[in-house]
């Protein structure tokens, strides 16, 4: 029997309400700066079957309501009252995400029955393996990434595993910061238990039990409503991340969104074979995985701020995953950047989703969150430190109605900046700059957000630092409907110097003392033509140091005079400047920049779609290797299926045991 819609709105009030006590719980008491500041964890109530029912909006990472623990929790094959379950492990239940999220989850029994769960996951700041903070592009298995553990209980009926707890801080860097963060998760564990047994005591079990049946099935309509509104039909969209591996060829994704009704299809289809780097997405082909869905939450919130964030949101949606690529890798494959991934997949649905009902949509985020990890010793205390420094993320994309948030993208908008006095005082660095990055957003009727611009120095031999997720130095976030892509990001070792040191993309390397390590995000892409802003609009942005004087009239076609106080425009001089670039100008409907423009040259639709089709015919471990010579074979401009066919008939007469390989696939 449902539950009448007053009593259900007022349960999904009280369960929120839970969820933001056990995050409040958590975020209070951790010890680490990446959970207590930046807020990387998730917090969920699940139903008994292990799908996400209610999550907090205010704390933590708000992109995991479709999380599904249905198929991590049977791998324990018995639950008693005080159990508390852990993995970190990406490929056991495909719960995990990578090696430092660490999740847990606490089953909850009323009369002996089992009700329901508390969950969420922690950003561990290090587990381990080969590179401090666990993570980097550079990795080419699982193994490098850290100590895992698959579904295992950490109580055992409210008794500590020590056993299991020794295995784990054995194995990381620095133990007392995952003890005192675990320490604060299962006190959030607990709260979320308390929390729980308050609401059966207000609305019986009962009634709790239907409640969280009827609040996914109230989500799963609001996402059909929202589908109902968008037009039938099939639009394809393409992204990148700018290299496959450390210095290598561009990672492609793709996705076909297919829109029928209230349902939709998300084929990702042609997307690049698995990669010898971190970059895959481990999602074990589940065709509602939470991170192939990501963008799908933040398209569903903004058109419906009203929305309720839980595993009903993912019904209406069926994913296509290919097994053996990096949207479905096969095990060993490294996982530990898939957040870059998920930031380009964003992006992705993003675009597909602007062509469906561009009136509606944004144009492109940053699509690149760097969080820098600094690994020293600090002559203040004679201890060793690892600390995450902070997330230096892009602007948003310019909005329908609206600029977009500076130095806060769609991609990562729930990561919090630390203070730097905080950061000071826990690491021996000294923050040099930190603020916005000027001329970042892409130009259009709607800018893009502005770039994040931050610099530090370190003080110690050996500082290693690692700064995941970099990307977008080379393919830029795009703009659409006339609207510009917004500007590229840099990282850079001691700029100015003689010394200087340009990385971009390398996201490990060793600072020593006096060095400087500056870092900008990309920019978000710009929507609408920029020759329809306002002059005021442009004049008020230059004054405030958003965009450049001489980009006031090379972008926005808006003339300028005066200096200082005495800055004006020129209104007649920039209506004669406008109407003669709307003459000459045609806009397409995305704008991607320059490097991507000519990369799609030499790599046309077709020549891909040929590629990936032949990387499909053979074995897994075969793929990138040959993805490799393709790129390498083909750099003719206006290429062709025809043009792939032959690079790989020489590419045969070179290797022919590649056939054999193919065959035995076939």
């Amino acid at each position: 029997m449902k539950v009448d819609k007053i009593t259900l709105e007022i349960l999904a009030n009280h369960m929120r309400a839970a969820a933001e006590s056990m995050a409040y719980t958590l975020y209070r008491t951790a010890h680490s700066t990446f959970v207590k500041e930046t807020e990387d964890f998730t917090i969920q109530i699940l139903d008994a079957a292990g799908r996400t029912a209610a999550v907090p909006m205010d704390l933590g990472a708000t992109w995991y309501p479709g999380l599904d623990y249905g198929r991590a929790i049977p791998m324990i094959s018995h639950y008693e009252p005080g159990d508390i379950a852990l993995t970190n492990d990406p490929y056991s239940g495909f719960l995990a995400t990578h090696t430092p999220d660490l999740v847990l989850w606490k089953p909850i029994f009323h009369e002996g029955e089992l009700l329901c769960f508390t969950a969420g996951h922690i950003h561990n700041t290090d587990m381990g393996g080969a590179v401090p903070a666990s993570l980097s592009r550079a990795l080419t298995e699982i193994h490098q990434e850290g100590i895992r553990f698959k579904p295992s209980k950490l109580y055992r009926a409210g008794v500590l595993n020590q056993e299991l707890l020794d295995v784990m801080m054995t194995n990381v860097r620095k133990p007392d910061l995952n003890v005192g963060d675990l320490k604060a998760f299962v006190g959030a564990m607990n709260t979320g238990e308390r929390k729980v047994r308050e609401l059966v005591a207000k609305f019986g079990a009962d009634t709790l039990r239907q409640g969280m049946s009827d609040l996914l099935d109230y989500a799963e309509h609001q996402a059909r409503e929202i589908l109902r509104s968008i037009p039938d039909g099939e639009y394809f969209f393409s992204d990148y991340a700018d290299e496959d591996g450390p210095e290598g060829y561009p990672a492609r994704l793709v996705v076909t969104l297919r829109i029928k009704g209230d349902s939709a299809i998300l084929d990702f289809t042609g997307s690049d074979p698995q990669l010898t780097s971190s970059l895959n997405v481990p999602t074990g082909g589940n065709p509602h995985h939470t991170l192939m869905l990501v963008g799908v939450y933040y398209i569903l919130y903004s058109l419906n701020p009203n929305v309720v964030l839980n595993f009903g949101l993912t019904r209406p949606f069926h994913c296509i995953l290919p097994e053996g690529t990096v949207v479905n890798p096969q095990f060993p494959a490294a996982v530990g950047m898939r957040s870059l991934t998920c930031g380009r997949i964003r992006s992705l649905l993003f675009g597909a989703f602007g062509q469906a009902m561009p009136e509606r949509m944004p144009a492109a985020p940053a699509g690149s969150s760097s969080i820098v990890n600094v690994m020293t010793h600090d002559d203040r205390t004679g201890e060793a430190v690892i600390a995450a420094v902070n997330p230096v993320v892009g602007g948003s994309g310019g909005m329908p109605t609206g600029d977009g948030t500076n130095g806060s993208g769609a991609d990562a908008a729930y990561l919090k900046n630390t203070p730097v006095e905080i950061t000071e005082a826990e690491v021996p660095i000294r923050f040099r700059r930190y603020g916005l990055a000027s001329g970042t957003g892409g130009a259009g009727r709607w800018r893009g957000g502005l770039a994040t611009h931050m610099e530090f120095q370190v003080f110690t031999p050996n500082t290693r630092i690692t700064a995941r997720n970099r990307d977008r130095c080379r393919f830029q976030a795009w703009g659409i409907l006339g609207g510009k892509a917004g500007r590229g990001s840099t990282m850079s070792l001691n700029p100015g110097r003689p010394d200087m040191r340009v990385l971009n993309n390398i996201d490990t390397f060793t600072a020593g003392p006096g060095d400087i390590v500056s870092i900008v995000s990309p920019g978000g892409g710009g929507r609408g033509d920029p020759l329809d802003r306002e002059p005021e609009r442009v004049l008020r942005d230059v004054i405030c140091n958003y965009v450049a004087i001489a980009d006031a009239e090379a972008e926005y076609g808006v003339v300028l005079t005066g200096m200082g106080a005495d800055l004006a425009v020129d209104l007649a001089a920039t209506e004669a400047l406008r109407a003669q670039r709307r003459r000459n100008e045609p806009h397409p409907h995305f704008h991607f920049g320059a490097a991507r423009e000519a990369y799609e040259r030499v790599w046309t639709r077709s020549a891909y779609d040929a590629m990936t089709a032949l990387l499909a015919s053979l074995p897994v471990h075969w793929r990138y290797f040959v993805k490799r010579k393709l790129m390498e074979g083909l750099k003719r401009e206006g290429s062709s299926a025809a043009d792939v066919q032959a690079v790989w008939q020489a590419l045969l007469a070179e290797l022919p045991y590649i056939r054999a390989q193919q065959a035995a696939a076939e």
